[in-house]
Formats: structure tokens, sequence, C-alpha cells
């Protein structure tokens, strides 16, 4: 089945979606009983066995008859017995270290005979190997004495789970401290991308609300998890796992890796990316991984082995579907079908090497473990990356969208024309100065600004000239725009200022040079020697007045002065104080008008 994904992914581009999602499995089965890839001791030493119960003493191996052809049989309710000649790998004289790939067992027995007639003898049992566990789910035994010549190595295992799944190594001592150095740092390594790629994805998924980067970072803690208590590296914190524990421990999680990865592909792919019938046959079938899995992650023995086949069939279900999901999301443009497709490619290799090519306890004694760990790891950072990049675009595009709004409302409340506040904006800077000078207790006031006569503007020199008369003045005006003081055009020939801090005589003499600065504003390009001159009407706020009222006794005022003869300054105080426009003699007291004259 899985050679044939690798044909397939040659020939045909769909297939290299298989690639992604073969090693979703991959734990699964490797942590299996059905996994092929195992290799029983005998395929690489000379070993014969032997089959006693259990109550046997363990001076009986010295007598026993060792058969050295075919497999042992019921051997997991028993004690299984070993005996390896290691003359045909012996290293010179040296130390010779005995290396075995931990599985489940109760407890193991390994007895040194040398040449001299002495025995040594070294055990272990599950849930306490003491200091001889390795990293990569290794366990090693070093004879002590190393001046006799080593004859033979005998071993009893009681109540092995599976002699298939035992692999055994002979290594030259400093051979073996060399691979267990090196073994150690790749899956420190390996663990730590994996733990940096589930907390960032699990981060990210808070962050961005995205549910397929919370299943992704689940899916890399359950590798995470797996990786530790596969390379017993937790021994360090708890152990008591050792042995069938860690074993049955690892399987466990290993099973419940693939609903999360299935929870990962489906939930990336938009609705309509792929088929909804699809989608659930996937979860459906991860469920079934993990109904399946965790009863033969706890059993032993034939129920485990029968459990086998049945689970395997179900992870390759899960991932055919999850295949087909993300070959319909690639075919329809997913962004997330493609990054998987990164994502999956190198440990789709991997895989694939794994199950063509024999690799035993090669890769410094990892084996396939440690290659589908680092995998892993890549495919958790690639994803990682991915998603950042993804998001950096997503933050760039709301940025610009961000950006464009605020420029649009910026937009929104200016006049298109002179450049300054319209209505709507200067409504909107109102509110913060009003509140601002509220607090502090200090004074407010607002000038409504009309341009005198400016419909003969227009009716003489044209419109074009009357729009360079209003961008002069609105520029003039805008000189007096701060903190204190917001400039605006309310419409035609119609300006407002809203002052702060100033009152009274000082307001009145503050609107009285307003008027005088844009008397005197040159327009001789446009209308010649003609001089432009405005009317401002003036009213302080109260402590209870709003913009309304405070418009509507600014413009009385402004009514007042057009009606007083224009180019002045009124006041919408009691007594409507006015200051002309020249000669220092005021104009005869007029009333508060309700017609504006131009």
């Amino acid at each position: 089945m899985l050679i044939l994904g690798v044909v397939v992914s040659v020939r045909k581009p769909a297939g290299l979606v298989l690639f992604r999602c073969l090693l979703l499995g991959l734990l699964c089965l490797l942590a299996s009983p059905a996994h092929a890839s195992a290799v029983p001791a005998a395929g690489r030493l000379a070993v014969c066995h032997a089959v006693t119960t259990l109550d046997a003493p363990d001076a009986t191996g010295r007598t026993l008859p060792f058969a050295c052809a075919g497999k042992p049989q019921r051997y997991q309710s028993a004690s299984l017995w070993l005996r390896i000649d290691p003359r045909p790998t012996a290293h010179g004289g040296g130390t010779t270290a005995l290396l075995i790939h931990n599985t489940r067992f109760d407890r193991m027995l390994v007895m040194f005979d040398y040449a001299d007639g002495t025995t040594e003898t070294q055990r272990v049992r599950s849930g306490a190997f003491g200091d001889h566990w390795r990293p990569g789910a290794q366990i090693a035994f070093r004879p002590q004495d190393g001046k006799a010549r080593l004859l033979r190595i005998t071993l009893r295992i009681d109540r092995l789970n599976s002699y298939p799944l035992l692999r055994m190594r002979l290594l030259d001592a400093g051979e073996a401290d060399i691979e267990t150095t090196i073994l150690a740092g790749l899956i420190g390594a390996a663990l730590t991308l994996l733990l940096t790629g589930a907390l960032y994805n699990l981060t990210l998924a808070t962050g961005v609300r995205r549910q397929y980067l919370a299943w992704q970072g689940a899916w890399a803690g359950s590798v995470f998890l797996w990786g530790t208590v596969w390379s017993q590296f937790g021994l360090l914190v708890a152990p008591g796992l050792a042995g069938t524990v860690a074993a049955q421990l690892s399987t466990a999680i290993s099973v419940l890796s693939i609903p999360f990865a299935a929870l990962s592909i489906t939930t990336a792919l938009a609705p309509g990316m792929a088929p909804r019938l699809l989608k659930r046959a996937a979860l459906a079938l991860g469920a079934a991984v993990l109904l399946i899995g965790i009863p033969a992650a706890l059993v032993r023995g034939p129920v485990l082995e029968s459990l086998a086949p049945l689970l395997s069939i179900t992870v390759l279900g899960t991932l055919l579907c999850a295949m087909l999901c993300l070959a319909f999301g690639l075919r329809r443009g997913s962004p997330e079908a493609r990054d998987l497709l990164g994502a999956w490619s190198i440990p789709s290799a991997a895989l694939a090497l794994t199950q063509i090519v024999d690799i035993g306890s090669s890769l410094w004694g990892g084996g396939p473990q440690i290659l589908v760990l680092f995998a892993s790891a890549w495919q958790t950072i690639w994803l990682s990356i991915a998603a950042s990049r993804r998001l950096a675009r997503l933050r760039t595009e709301r940025d610009v969208a961000r950006a464009a709004e605020a420029r649009a409302s910026e937009l929104a409340g200016r006049d298109p024309l002179t450049g300054i506040r319209n209505r709507r904006g200067f409504v909107d800077a109102l509110e913060a100065l009003m509140l601002a000078t509220d607090a502090e207790g200090a004074p407010l006031a607002l000038l409504l600004i009309d341009i005198d006569r400016f419909k003969r503007i227009n009716d003489e020199h044209g419109h074009e000239a009357g729009d360079v008369v209003l961008c002069a003045i609105a520029s003039r005006l805008a000189r007096w725009e701060g903190p204190m003081c917001t400039v605006a055009r309310l419409g035609g020939e119609e300006f407002a200022m809203m002052v702060a801090h100033l009152s009274g005589q000082a307001l009145i003499g503050f609107a009285d040079h307003v008027r005088q600065e844009i008397a005197a504003c040159d327009h001789r390009a446009v209308i010649g020697a003609q001089q432009v001159t405005i009317s401002i009407g003036v009213a302080e706020a109260g402590k209870r007045d709003d913009f309304t009222g405070l418009y509507r006794d600014a413009d009385r005022a402004l009514y007042a002065a057009k009606r007083g003869g224009r180019n002045r300054v009124s006041h919408a105080a009691a007594g409507d104080a006015q200051v002309p426009a020249a000669g220092g003699q005021a104009p005869a007291a007029t009333g508060l008008g309700n017609q504006r004259v131009g």
C-alpha cells in the first residue's frame, strides 16, 4: 500500500498530496506490533532461544536446551531465554556493550559468562531501569570485568510482549558512548523544535482565532510527548515509567496524534474546498483510530496482535480521506492546502524511506523513530513559518485597509476645495475640544465668519476666481489651527473658528485681528484691486451650552454684523458689542435680525 503510494506520486501530481498524509499514521504504525521494519534479534546476532515458566530459577539458564532455529512460541506469559554468542562481533578484545531496544516486558536478566568461569549478572525490571536506560528507547548492559574473555551472553525476559519487535546490538563500549551522545543531542534538538512549534501554533491560534492552528499545535504537542516518552527522556523526571508503562503510553500518544492531524487538515480547508462528506469520513475514521488504538495500547499478548491489522487499516483509511481532502483543496486553490503540501514533503520522503529501506537500529540507534521525530519537527516548523507569513500578509492587508479607511475618514471630514475641515470634521473636532475646556473650566467661543458680498465676486470674475479667493482665505485662517483653535469651512462662503482660553475683550480683539488679516489678503491676481472683507459673529459658550445652542447664538451675532454694515465683529452677549471696520466710529446700534445679508 505504501510503496504503491510512492509510485503513484511520481506519475500523477495529485499523488504528491499522499506524501503529506502518510506520515500522520507513521507514529501509530511504528508503535504497533504490525510495523514490518522491526528486525528480530536473530536477524542480526547468532541467537538461540528457550522458554520456561515464570517460576523457574535464574540458574536454570545454564542447563536449558536452546534451539537456534525457528522462532520461540508461547513466551508472552512465560520466561523467554536467549543465548548470544559474542565472538563473531568481538571488538578486538575491547569492552562490549549490549544495547536492547525497549519493548514491553516485566523483568530482564543479563548474564555475562567469561572464559575464567566467572559470571556477571545485571538486571532491570519494568518501572526500574536504574542507570541502564539510554536515549532512543534503549537499555544498555556493559560487562564490568574486561580482563577475561567473554564467552556468551544469556538473557532472561519475563512476559515479553513481542519477540519480532526485540532488537539487540553488540557494540564496542566507546562506540556505544559516542552513539548515545549523538542520539541524545539529536533527540533533544528535535523535541525542542517540536515544543517550540507547538507553543507557537497554540499562541498563534489564540491570537488569530484559527481553529486548524490549535489542532496543529495539539498534534505537535502530542508528537513532542510521544518523543519524550519514546526516547526515555521522561525517565529523568518519572523513572517509574520505564518499561511496559512507557511503551503503552508511547503507543497511546501516537494513536492520539492521528485524530489531531485529521482535525488539523479538515479544519484548515475553508468551506467548499473539500466535500463535507469526505471531511466527516476523515474525522470519523480518526475517532475510530482512537477507539481501537487505546485498547491496543493497554492489552498484551495475542489480543494486541489481533487488533494491530484493524488499527492499521483504520489509520490508512484516515490517511486516504485526508489525502482526498487536500487534493480537493489544492485543486480549488486553497492556500492552506498548498502550505500543507510543503510542510509534508520532507516527512513524506522520510516515510517512504522507512517503508522501503530497512533502517532497523541505524541512525545512531534511533532507527526509524528518530527519522520520524525530525520529520515531524520539520513539518511543525514549516507550518509555523507558513502561518507566520500568511499572518504577516494579513496584517499588512489589514494595515493598508485601516490606513485607507482612516484616509477616507479624514477626507470625509475635509473640504475638498480648501483642504481644511468641513462641517462634519469641525463637529467631530469640537467634541474633544469642548470636553477638554469643560474639564479645565476654560472659556470657549465660536466665531462664524462670512465673506462679504461674495456673490458679486462670482458674478463679476467667475466661479474659478471665487474658488481661488476661498482657498486664499482658508489658507490664512488655517494658520491659527492648533490645540486651542479649530478652523473649518462650513459651506459656501461661510467659515468657522472654535477658540479656547479667550473671552470678553480679549476674544473680541482676537476676532477683529482675524478680520483685519483677511482684509489684508492680496487677491489682485484674480479680482484686481478689489478688497475682500469678512463679517464675524462671536458667541461664548456657557456651562450648559451645547454646540447647537452656541452655533445659534453665533449665527444671530453674524446677522447683526451683516446688518450693521459688514466688515465687522458682532458679539452675541448682552449689548451686542460691535467692532467697526475702520475710522473708529461705531455704527448705529442694530438689533439682532433674523435675515442674513451677503
